[in-house]
């Protein structure tokens, strides 16, 4: 049981740290846009992540070199760009916060979740490596618990996230409000970027 709570605790205080995904999650919780389908995608994801950590971390950590990290930093910089362009490009009297069913918009938020949590090898620190790493020396069964601790966290963070934003909507309801929101998202993908960026020219 105290490894559970281990997996919990210390899962808890990586998630904790306001990402890009974080902040991806919580605008869809704000729009009210497939919350459900973007918290499922994060949540699987993290589950994976973690057991190939934990199972499989000595193969990763041979595989996973510089060099890998490098073209991952370069992809995740493009596509924040990209992201923050439409950001900057919205029209706001467009602004709806209400579902929107169409299928290519469901198409559209699948493959943002996916870049933001595929693309971002932070996700892959913080999870393969870290949690791999600290788990390496823990008996079968007592990964199987950290594991599962970790990964119940993730269920639990991301999908309060969502739905707590989502409630939160109701008081949002204003676009001057919204605007003011599209320019925090702005920036702090800005900043992001160039965190990113920064990172892609220490490598040289």
């Amino acid at each position: 049981m105290e490894f559970l709570l281990l997996g919990v605790f210390t899962g808890l205080s990586l998630i904790l740290a306001l990402g890009a995904q974080n902040i991806f999650v919580i605008e869809q919780g704000l729009k009210r846009q497939y919350i459900f389908t973007v918290c499922l995608i994060c949540s699987i994801s993290d589950l994976i992540l973690i057991f190939l950590g934990i199972f499989l971390f000595e193969y990763f950590n041979d595989f996973f070199s510089k060099e890998i990290e490098l073209i991952f930093n370069i992809l995740l910089f493009f596509f924040l760009i990209y992201f923050i362009t439409t950001k900057i490009r919205t029209n706001y009297s467009d602004v709806s916060f209400e579902i929107k069913t169409e299928k290519n918009k469901l198409k559209n938020i699948i493959f943002k979740t996916l870049a933001f949590t595929y693309l971002n090898p932070h996700v892959y620190s913080d999870t393969v490596f870290f949690l791999g790493n600290l788990s390496k020396n823990f008996e079968i069964t007592d990964k199987y618990y950290f594991g599962i601790g970790a990964s119940i966290l993730s269920f639990m963070f991301f999908f309060t996230l969502g739905y707590l934003s989502k409630f939160m909507s109701s008081y949002l309801r204003s676009v001057k409000v919204w605007k003011m929101i599209n320019y925090f998202i702005i920036t702090f993908m800005s900043f992001i970027a160039l965190y990113v960026l920064t990172e892609i020219f220490n490598f040289y």
